[in-house]
């Protein structure tokens, strides 16, 4: 079958939703049978996500391969249980230094490098080039690819993705070629009526683009009247069957309901000539979202999570982070409840300036049943996160620190329990006497993009019996994505382990620390690496559970429950016959002759198990 795609853009506004609606459409047809992959056009001219700031971008998600990407790459795996890679977010400044870097070698044999033939050229051949990448574990190209792109019509950097989707439209065929319009429906409150206006606009800017769209997603509070529906019919060219209505819904789970309900995938399905091809059912499997979706709006225990960070003005900024307490929750069945904790507010020195916003920030930890301390870069609010830390830790509070969250509770135990005041990071105070955290040997000073450590990264659990392995399932070892350039000073674990902080999770070479415990704390773990960017829906992320179930007193049934929820990826600790192998010993990190992963394999050779 020939590759089908559908472009999903935007009008009238930003932030109208494009990405959990080209997500929910991918949801609806997988669930018809189809195998999808998702592209995300962003049209600003960084070369990926990895240097914006989340209040100007929202969070930087991070893939497999370490590619640094639009948070919406987020939103797809997660809808779609894929495995997308740096190739699948397309931005200008990716697309105008391939052109380039060919203009140099000579490609384009003596020619005046162009717009348009030669990026507009570049855009579609990686789109085809992308396209074709299985992202679901199976062979093969996918059926559906699905393209977001970035933006709003109208704006001046999206005009050569636009050029270059028209003469793409051309190219790949009627049949292959769907174009999915998001447009807003605004409710004027002196008029107090749906307005067709803007989104009339909008179609005539995108017609004389040279797109016509074949669907209409119509943004709005309430569902469509039937004479707006029959308006927007008329004006913008667009038959009613092809105009559906994603009014605001209690939770984003709706969503692909929504469209199925609406019959949105019989639409697409005929745009794409695919309502004959025997594979795909009429009506899409989506008992699992409806399940999921109706569960969550039943929910009525609450569970309090103090988030601790510096960007908790814009919540897009720990997008996966909320997601992943998300799924968590519901899968313990328990209503989230997210108290944004500015770490700043909670510094000394916030109690002389905002004595207010000092009061608030210290009742609101004080007042939830789990605290989680997310990754995070530069100073700024640090010292609020290190007494997040230390309130946890001294009240038995369960505590989850992600990335710097595992960093400021390593830097917090040296303060507090080792008694060395001095204690910080290096990225903080670069003449620390006690320098808990380190710059890693192998990062770049000078150049700031795609040069941390970056991607997915296996984990080795060491200890026999602790939380975080019960929680992956009794794994031996986990692969999970990293984002960061600063770590645990190895030369200080000796010291650190001494006095009570257990690095159960290491790295194959033994000196990066990655997951550290309190034994005898309720709940009180950090990792290096970012477990909340692997989450899903229907296989929540294992170290969030626990936080979870900590937070609401689940903990010990969570932990009985076959050693935990296994994780993707993980090794679990087994034999084929289903009994439990010892688990790994410790002394593997004193020995400097053999790497961690060599010592491991040999233990487990010698006691009939599994390699890694």
């Amino acid at each position: 079958m020939k590759m089908k795609y559908v472009v999903v853009s935007g009008g009238v506004v930003s932030g109208l939703g494009k990405g959990v609606t080209a997500s929910s459409i991918g949801a609806v047809l997988k669930g018809c049978g189809l195998r999808v992959t998702t592209i995300k056009i962003d049209p600003y001219l960084n070369t990926d996500a990895g240097t914006m700031s989340p209040f100007e971008h929202g969070e930087v998600f991070v893939l497999d391969d370490g590619g640094e990407a639009d948070l919406d790459l987020g939103n797809y795996e997660r809808f779609l249980d894929i495995k997308l890679t740096r190739d699948h977010n397309i931005t200008t400044g990716k697309v105008y230094q391939a052109v380039i870097d060919k203009e140099r070698r000579g490609d384009y044999l003596g020619k005046t490098v162009q717009v348009v033939p030669h990026i507009t050229d570049e855009i579609q051949d990686w789109i085809e080039r992308v396209a074709v990448k299985p992202v679901d574990g199976k062979e093969g190209p996918p059926d559906v690819c699905v393209i977001e792109l970035g933006g709003t019509i109208g704006d001046i950097e999206s005009m050569p993705f636009i050029e270059a989707l028209g003469q793409f439209s051309y190219r790949v065929g009627t049949g292959n070629f769907c174009l999915v319009h998001v447009s807003l429906v605004p409710v004027l409150n002196v008029v107090g009526e749906q307005k067709t206006k803007p989104t009339q606009h909008s179609v005539r800017g995108l017609r004389g683009l040279g797109l016509a769209p074949d669907i209409l997603a119509c943004r709005s509070t309430e569902p469509l009247e039937e004479h707006v529906t029959a308006k927007l019919s008329q004006f913008c060219h667009v038959p009613i069957s092809n105009i559906v209505n994603l009014h605001d819904v209690s939770n984003i789970w709706h969503i692909p309901l929504l469209l199925r309900d609406q019959k949105a995938h019989e639409a697409i399905l005929k745009v794409l000539d695919l309502q004959r091809i025997g594979k795909v059912p009429r009506e899409p499997k989506l008992a699992e979202w409806t399940e999921r979706a109706n569960k969550l709006d039943k929910l009525k225990t609450p569970v309090k999570i103090a988030m601790v960070g510096k960007y908790t003005s814009l919540s897009d900024s720990y997008l996966s982070v909320q997601k992943a307490l998300l799924h968590a929750s519901v899968a313990m069945e328990r209503k989230l409840v997210v108290e944004w904790v500015c770490s700043c507010d909670l510094e000394d020195s916030a109690a002389k300036e905002t004595p207010e916003a000092h009061q608030k920030a210290w009742k609101l930890l004080k007042g939830a049943g789990g605290v989680l301390v997310p990754g995070g870069f530069g100073d700024r609010g640090v010292q609020g996160k290190i007494l997040a830390a230390k309130y946890a830790r001294e009240n038995n509070v369960p505590y989850l620190g992600i990335c710097l969250g595992m960093q400021v509770a390593v830097i917090e135990f040296a303060r507090s329990v080792m008694k060395l005041s001095g204690a910080n990071s290096t990225e903080f105070d670069p003449a620390t006497p006690s320098p808990c955290v380190i710059f890693m040997p192998e990062g770049s000073k000078t150049q700031m993009g795609a040069t941390m450590r970056l991607g997915s990264r296996r984990t080795y659990f060491l200890a026999n019996n602790c939380k975080s392995s019960k929680l992956y399932g009794n794994a031996i070892s986990v692969d999970e994505r990293h984002r960061h350039r600063y770590e645990v000073n190895p030369e200080m674990v000796p010291e650190l382990e001494k006095a009570g902080l257990s690095f159960v999770g290491k790295d194959e070479s033994g000196r990066r620390m990655e997951i550290i415990e309190i034994p005898n704390h309720e709940f009180f773990i950090g990792a290096q690496f970012h477990p909340e960017f692997k989450s899903r829906p229907g296989k929540p992320s294992p170290l969030f559970l626990g936080l979870i179930a900590a937070a609401s007193g689940q903990l010990d049934l969570l932990l009985q429950r076959s050693c935990g929820i296994a994780s993707l990826n993980s090794t679990p600790r087994c034999t084929t016959n289903g009994t439990v192998v010892p688990p790994v010993k410790k002394p593997y990190t004193a020995v400097k002759k053999k790497p961690l992963k060599i010592l491991v394999n040999e233990y487990y050779a010698n006691s009939n198990g599994i390699q890694i």
